[in-house]
């Protein structure tokens, strides 16, 4: 049996949905068999394209691609606590970040590596983040790319609002006579994600203020275990006229088709033609995350079906049959995506877990007496756990296996500033308000 009968997969209604002549057309300038296709609006945005240019695109996604597996190894392992994979998306997030350009700012979600790779985010960087050593992994600021979003839909608000700085800080150097260089932000999310009331929000400021935002929606047919089928009647990219703004259904699985949509959707913003939704229709071939089973909610079928649209051997076709790359190219891809990995899984063996101490310097800029108070606390508390501390010979009968009491401890530590309304100079023991 390929799926269980109680799995969405297996019980998902007929849907009435509109006829195709009013639905948003799906745009593929590479067929699965890797022949070219045109398109009257998209193919003159690809018209830079040639073998050298489709070559890297091909060795990025084949570097992402290695880079994924070794990194769900390293979490089978028990060396990462999580990872979220991205096998079959490589087409669609390669694409739309080959069309970025350096002040263009990226806000993703949990699953984006790609994108992280392309803008020059470390593999070592990222890997913290699900080494469980860090909560950010890179400076955004370096790399015109947000942190990951754990929270989905949060970063959708946070890319509108940016935006509509982008558009204030433009106003502002027109109104001084200087001049800006035209960006814009993209805001990566999934199926899943573009149900979730930030995602609506979101689109009406974007609509409502011109913002120059790019929505890409990674559409992978699947919400952890709710199927696509489920979430939406209709393809995402129509929701966009709702709003009042173009929307652009792309074959996501199509790297050249992904780009040439990137590059108009982003063309359009940066000029102040206001927002654009893409939606990139492609397939996620792994889990959710580490942590999923998909075999528990997908069709074998289906999946067989899709592992056939891998966007990986729709290019490879494309570059044998149309350029005549041979297998030179794609045997160096293969090592250099080998050492890609390699290197990644050095990386992460070597790395040392920081000190709990170090939080306390990353919570503001500068310090805060209660930042400082709970450090003390915190001093405190450790310091229970030795055998020759009084929390250690009493509280335990010295097997140093229990702290002291939190009440004990805070009692001599008091604000080292006036006190605020509403804070206490002195904490009290066992109760919620000492986590706030």
């Amino acid at each position: 049996m390929d799926a269980a009968p109680s799995s969405p997969a297996a019980r998902v209604p007929d849907r009435t949905v509109p006829p195709p002549e009013v639905r948003t057309r799906l745009v593929q300038l590479l067929d699965p068999d890797g022949r070219r296709h045109e398109d009257p609006v998209l193919s003159p945005h690809v018209g830079d394209i040639g073998v050298e240019e489709l070559c890297g695109l091909y060795r990025s996604m084949a570097l992402a691609r290695r880079f994924d597996e070794e990194a769900t190894n390293l979490q089978r392992q028990g060396q990462l606590v999580l990872w979220a994979p991205m096998r079959g998306q490589e087409a669609a997030q390669v694409g739309s970040a080959r069309a970025l350009r350096p002040a263009d700012h990226v806000f993703p979600t949990y699953r984006e590596h790609a994108v992280a790779i392309e803008r020059g985010v470390e593999p070592a960087e990222l890997l913290t983040v699900f080494r469980g050593h860090s909560a950010g992994g890179w400076k955004p600021s370096r790399h015109h790319m947000n942190v990951y979003s754990i929270v989905l839909g949060c970063q959708v608000p946070h890319a509108v609002g940016y935006a509509m700085g982008i558009d204030l800080d433009r106003r502002a150097a027109e109104a001084e006579g200087r001049e800006v260089e035209p960006s814009a932000a993209v805001v990566y999310f999934g199926d899943g994600t573009s149900t979730q009331g930030e995602v609506h929000e979101g689109m009406v400021f974007a609509a409502s203020y011109d913002a120059p935002v790019v929505f890409f929606v990674q559409n992978n047919q699947w919400a952890i275990s709710v199927p696509f089928s489920t979430q939406s009647r209709v393809p995402l990219a129509e929701r966009a006229a709702g709003y009042g703004f173009e929307g652009i259904r792309v074959d996501g699985n199509d790297v050249l088709a992904v780009l040439a949509a990137s590059r108009y959707a982003l063309e359009k913003a940066r000029a102040g033609q206001g927002p654009v939704l893409v939606e990139a229709e492609t397939y996620r071939l792994g889990a959710h995350t580490t942590a999923d089973d998909p075999t528990k909610y997908r069709l074998r079928e289906d999946e067989r079906h899709w592992a056939e649209l891998d966007p990986l051997l729709r290019l490879e076709a494309h570059l044998r049959e149309d350029h005549g790359t041979g297998d030179a190219f794609f045997d160096a891809v293969a090592a250099d995506a080998q050492a890609f990995a390699e290197q990644a899984r050095t990386h992460v063996l070597a790395m040392e877990p920081p000190s709990f101490e170090e939080f306390f310097d990353r919570t503001y800029a500068e310090p805060h007496p209660l930042v400082e108070e709970e450090r003390a606390w915190y001093a405190a508390y450790q310091a229970g756990f030795d055998d020759d501390s009084p929390g250690g010979s009493q509280d335990d009968g010295g097997t140093g296996t229990a702290g002291p009491d939190r009440g004990t401890q805070a009692a001599s530590l008091t604000v080292a500033a006036d006190p605020v309304d509403g804070v206490p100079d002195e904490r009290s023991a066992g109760t919620e308000e000492d986590l706030a």
